[in-house]
């Protein structure tokens, strides 16, 4: 009974290790992952920690976060893997599975050190199925292997275009703001001598831009904790320049040349994707509910 159990464990193990890289990776939605999610809660509540504890080097050791959060996803989806297939091919050691040579030996940490071995894409085991069943086993866990590494490989290389484009708005922004953090800056130059047409096109590209943002940490949460020492690269600042750009719009324009400016569809988008962006920053960081002034109904789960 208890190599049934043990197997049953296993593909367990696996079935959760799978369903929540289908989560993170390909459904790709804020808060529907089972484990990745959390592990990321949880290695942001330690680095913040450690940051108060370095002090004047808080910044660096945040800095780390998101990159540290990238590993622990590999690590926690290979970890997992593998102690579900060696939970499965652990009461197979020394009849379905055996030493290439030698006696096979049959406790757990060979047990671990042969599902791995069924799972990795590169690299000789010294084990192998010697039956039917564990056949189809060790090919069923070189597939999933497979598939998971080009997954991973694939989500990681989108996460870090996604973060590049990010950089490119901050930086947009901040030299739109001419390298300072005033919203009147940007104002001032978007509209120089009041002459708003030319700057309604940079406010109907930062609002393409903006909406772009919003999605892409719907589909990477991980991008949340990916921060620079310059603050414009921060998500939450664009926001909430962008925010205060929109309201220094919509109350100092008095010129009646300017007033269609203020009801401008780029207007009303950028103002409400940076509500829909701090409001889905506020739902990854706090366990609070959402802002009262902020319809949770407007905000796409």
């Amino acid at each position: 009974m208890l190599p049934v159990l043990e197997g049953t464990a296993g593909a367990v193990v696996m079935g959760i290790v799978l369903l929540d890289v289908f989560l993170t990776v390909l459904y790709a939605r804020i808060g529907t992952g089972l484990l990745a999610e959390r592990a990321a809660h949880l290695a942001w509540r330690v680095l913040r920690r450690v940051a108060e504890a370095a002090g004047p080097q808080r910044g660096i050791v945040l800095s780390f976060c998101g990159p540290t959060i990238l590993v622990l996803y590999v690590l926690l989806w290979a970890g997992g893997l593998t102690l579900g297939a060696g939970l499965i091919i652990h009461p197979g050691l020394g009849t379905g599975v055996q030493a290439s040579s030698g006696p096979t030996p049959t406790n757990l940490v060979a047990a671990l050190y042969a599902g791995g071995s069924s799972i990795a894409i590169v690299g000789a085991s010294d084990f192998r199925p010697t039956t039917d069943a564990y056949r189809l086993v060790y090919l069923a866990n070189s597939l999933v292997g497979m598939s998971v590494t080009s997954l991973v490989l694939t989500y990681v290389m989108q996460v870090y275009g996604a973060l590049r484009e990010r950089n490119a708005l901050g930086l947009q922004l901040h030299l739109l703001l001419g390298e300072t953090s005033d919203a009147g800056e940007m104002l001032a130059r978007l509209g120089p001598c009041g002459q708003f047409s030319a700057g309604y096109s940079h406010l109907v590209a930062l609002g393409g831009a903006m909406g772009a943002m919003k999605e892409a940490h719907h589909f990477y949460p991980v991008l949340f904790y990916f921060r620079f020492r310059q603050p414009y690269y921060s998500i939450s600042a664009q926001a909430h320049l962008v925010l205060d750009a929109v309201s220094l719009i919509r109350s100092t324009l008095a010129d009646e040349n300017a007033s269609w400016l203020k009801e401008a569809a780029a207007v009303e988008a950028l103002w409400r994707v940076a509500r829909m962006l701090a409001v889905t920053l506020e739902t990854a960081f706090l366990a609070s509910d959402l802002p009262e002034a902020i319809p949770a109904s407007s905000v796409e789960r």
